[in-house]
């Protein structure tokens, strides 16, 4: 969810060691990746048809390694150049991945909980600029003006799940003595689960961690509180609002935000991350939805890529995208960039894009798109060890050769 959390939150200090940056920030760069898998070799003055066919050889090759395990979208004016999986959905059984595998996409849900926020302003039954208090008036008073757009892009100074788990960093543990309903103290964990309403008890208590609107901080408690917004507001939970008026309007039929910790999601990839000894199984509902609770498949987010070409959602779909597009602060997100709405924006060798990440319990997720190329790529990997920005790099890399 912006950053990688296993299993238990004692395990998150061995974790930090082997994972990225990119996972306590929600965004990977592309320059500066260090990579152990092989570079793409694609040769001189090649179609894009032939860089294509070599990237899904390459992909292949990678899957026989045990180097890649998912599934990828390569897309261009919002339509499909390559589409495949490589690998398998279910080590123990050998079940192969297909095009209808349901990934959880972490953090990368954020954009589509951003959607859902805005879609609420549109119908004019909230404003971006006013204090989520006035919605939520149950949270405590910050000492700051905390508006629902500072949230939206990570100025809002609001903490994360370091602040709330018993942690050395926790300000609420041990004083706040909260427990999971599995018994003993509260965790992050397969096994700890609080139903959503007694997190948003815990999370409404949370201090701010810096005053709001002064700098950038990744923060995936804000999304979860706007997805209590969204709640609050309409009605309707985030994942009944967000399928009557993001999915169905798409078509995305597979897309789902998962509430509810004992659901079976069809399909659904197992998730894994490498031991000593091979693989152990490491995935969870969890199911805070807003900030990284998304399940969907990679041709449901062919529909999703489409609507930033040709817009569908919205009364006014054209100017609901310019404002999705549009960074919330001037506040730097890290290399330059700025926070658009789930969006992290930057420049890569000149190019314009738009990305984020996502990590979670055996699941890691890319979605990059270069507007002024009108190209995109997806990344799905339920290989925890698995960093898909390093395909990203590459798939970007060799598509752009000249």
């Amino acid at each position: 969810m912006g950053f990688f959390v296993w299993g238990r939150m004692g395990r998150l200090k061995e974790m930090t060691k082997q994972v990225s940056q990119i996972f306590l920030t929600g965004f990977f760069l592309f320059s500066g990746c260090s990579s152990s898998i092989p570079d793409i070799q694609i040769k001189d003055q090649v179609s894009p048809k032939e860089k294509l066919t070599t990237i899904d050889l390459w992909l292949k090759y990678l899957s026989t390694r045990k180097e890649f395990n998912g599934a990828i979208l390569v897309a261009v004016d919002g339509k499909v150049h390559l589409i495949n999986t490589y690998g398998f959905s279910d080590l123990a059984r050998t079940k192969s991945l297909t095009l209808q595998s349901s990934f959880r996409l972490a953090s990368v849900s954020k954009q589509f909980t951003a959607m859902a926020v805005l879609l609420l302003a549109e119908e004019g039954k909230i404003s971006l600029t006013e204090e989520i208090r006035i919605y939520l008036p149950e949270l405590r008073e910050y000492g700051s003006r905390v508006t629902v757009n500072a949230m939206l892009g990570h100025v809002a100074g609001m903490a994360d799940y370091d602040y709330i788990t018993d942690d050395d960093n926790s300000v609420l543990s041990p004083g706040a003595n909260i427990q999971s309903v599995a018994g003993g103290p509260f965790r992050l964990g397969n096994e700890d689960y609080l139903t959503i309403q007694e997190f948003y008890d815990v999370v409404k208590r949370v201090p701010l961690r810096y005053p709001s609107n002064q700098q950038y901080q990744y923060s995936n408690l804000a999304y979860f509180l706007l997805s209590m917004l969204v709640e609050e507001v309409s009605g309707q939970s985030l994942r009944d609002y967000s399928d009557e008026n993001i999915f169905q309007p798409l078509g995305m039929s597979q897309s789902f935000f998962s509430d509810e910790p004992t659901e079976i999601v069809p399909n659904r990839a197992s998730g894994y991350q490498p031991n000593e000894d091979g693989y152990i199984t490491d995935m969870t509902n969890l199911f805070w939805v807003g900030d990284g609770g998304l399940h969907t498949n990679i041709e449901d987010m062919v529909k999703w890529d489409q609507n930033f070409y040709e817009p569908r959602v919205g009364q006014n779909p054209e100017e609901l995208l310019r404002i999705f597009n549009t960074p919330n602060s001037d506040f730097d997100s890290g290399g330059g960039g700025r926070y658009a709405n789930g969006q992290q924006i930057r420049r890569s060798n000149d190019r314009l894009f738009f990305a984020h990440s996502g990590g979670w319990l055996g699941t890691t997720t890319f979605y990059a798109r270069f507007p002024d190329d009108r190209f995109s790529v997806v990344v799905f990997c339920n290989d925890i060890s698995l960093n898909p920005g390093q395909y990203v790099n590459n798939i970007v890399d060799a598509y752009f050769q000249d």
